[in-house]
């Protein structure tokens, strides 16, 4: 059977290769074509004319779309991506013959949602039905468990937490499936003889959200406190970090989803697969979970570490030029061998410069060079102490002692903070 799959992300992946491994001819189409994976490029930001998306379906058996974004961005709108070009696809399918089309869709999607990432999906779901050719089935899925997908990447982080806030405890209750169960459901449905209307993908029973992470925090042998917080409270942190850090699925939106719940039955998954899916408690079965934890960690500790760094450059500029006594400062310049306009000068551009690092910590995305700037930044300021005035070595406070962790912990940032944080793997 010929088969196009709409989509090179973690379902998309996933389902191509399940169905070369039962021996179909597989067509991926997504945004980011990879050389030798027989995938072709398809931006439904800009999709070709509607012929030659005839043509390119003309031989195709079932197309199935597993396209989605979950936070809009500039370039990608909800309405571009999830509604106009799949309609174009599905109008294009029929008029090429195209037997089947599977919709991955989403648990809750509902034309009349007032979740915009729900609304939309619900309005591609409503028109898609409304065909009465090709045979056609809206596949919902729960929260999909899987280690390279970007929510099992953020609940393992938020279990990586010492201290961690969920709105009102957690009690919320999801039914997550785990990535293998929804592929084979999948697989089933482009095989069948016919298939549903809908069907919603879950795990075998609903957990409060609370449990949830608990069960990450043992597989990864993690501990931590869970601290209830109202829901104003968590929907405002929501949009801090949305707006702090774009890639991580957590905003309003999401907590709104969660609040109005994320269950089903699982009843019709189970006669698909021809057993129970696979229960929370066994997801992490064969998974590499000492990574999975060191991804955990790191996912707090690399953003507290650069935060701290950004506040001491900061603070240590503030200082220099507004706190600590003018006099004083350029009499230590004066023993390296500046004085007058030229201390003043030396004074203010290193104080400039301490603001300038900390600020642009906080503030780009791309940061290796900065790094090496302040490992080499940090390495000068100690080696003109150590030359004219070595005897700050033997202060009881230890000013350049502490050069030698920081040194380190630069170092150990350079390494590990990508701007995209952890190994995402």
């Amino acid at each position: 059977m010929r088969v196009m799959v709409l989509g090179t992300g973690l379902v998309g992946d996933a389902l191509a290769r399940g169905l070369r491994a039962r021996g179909h001819q597989v067509v991926q189409a997504g945004r980011d074509p990879r050389a030798g994976s027989g995938t072709v490029a398809l931006d439904f930001n800009a999709l070709p004319a509607d012929a030659t998306l005839v043509r390119a379906l003309a031989e195709v058996d079932v197309l199935v779309n597993t396209v989605g974004i979950f936070r809009e961005t500039a370039e990608q709108s909800f309405d571009a991506v999830h509604v106009n070009a799949p309609l174009r696809l599905f109008d294009a399918a029929r008029v090429a013959g195209v037997g089947r089309v599977l919709q991955v869709s989403a648990l809750g999607a509902d034309p009349r949602s007032p979740i915009p990432f729900l609304a939309s999906k619900g309005r591609a779901d409503e028109a898609l039905l409304a065909y009465s050719h090709p045979e056609r089935c809206v596949v919902r899925p729960s929260l999909v468990f899987s280690p390279a997908g970007a929510s099992t990447r953020a609940f393992s982080g938020m279990a990586g937490l010492p201290l961690l806030p969920l709105p009102e405890g957690g009690r919320q209750e999801i039914q997550p499936i785990h990535l293998d169960d929804l592929v084979a459901v999948l697989v089933r449905l482009v095989e069948a003889p016919e298939v549903p209307d809908t069907i919603d993908a879950v795990g075998p029973r609903p957990l409060p959200l609370r449990e949830y992470v608990e069960l990450f925090r043992n597989a990864l042998a993690i501990g931590g406190i869970t601290v209830p917080v109202p829901a104003w409270l968590a929907r405002a942190g929501a949009w801090l970090v949305s707006r702090a850090m774009p890639r991580v699925p957590v905003d309003p939106d999401a907590l709104a989803m969660l609040a109005g719940g994320s269950t089903a039955d699982p009843a019709p998954v189970a006669n698909w697969l021809g057993h129970a899916p696979r229960a929370p408690q066994h997801f992490f079965e064969g998974l590499p979970l000492s990574r999975m934890r060191r991804n955990a960690l790191l996912g707090w500790s690399l953003p507290l570490m650069r935060a701290a760094l950004a506040f001491t450059w900061i603070a240590t500029g503030l200082i220099s030029l507004f706190v600590y006594p003018r006099e004083l400062s350029l009499e230590l310049l004066a023993r390296v061998g500046l004085a007058g306009g030229l201390a003043n000068a030396a004074l203010w551009t290193a104080a400039l410069l301490d603001i300038a690092l900390g600020v642009a910590l906080l503030l780009m995305r791309s940061r290796a060079l900065l790094y090496v700037a302040q490992l080499v930044l940090v390495a000068t300021y100690t080696l003109v102490i150590t030359i004219w005035l070595p005897e700050q070595w033997s202060h009881p406070f230890g000013p350049v002692l502490k050069n030698l962790p920081l040194l380190a912990m630069i170092a150990a940032l350079a390494a590990l903070d990508r701007g995209d944080g952890p190994d995402p793997r």
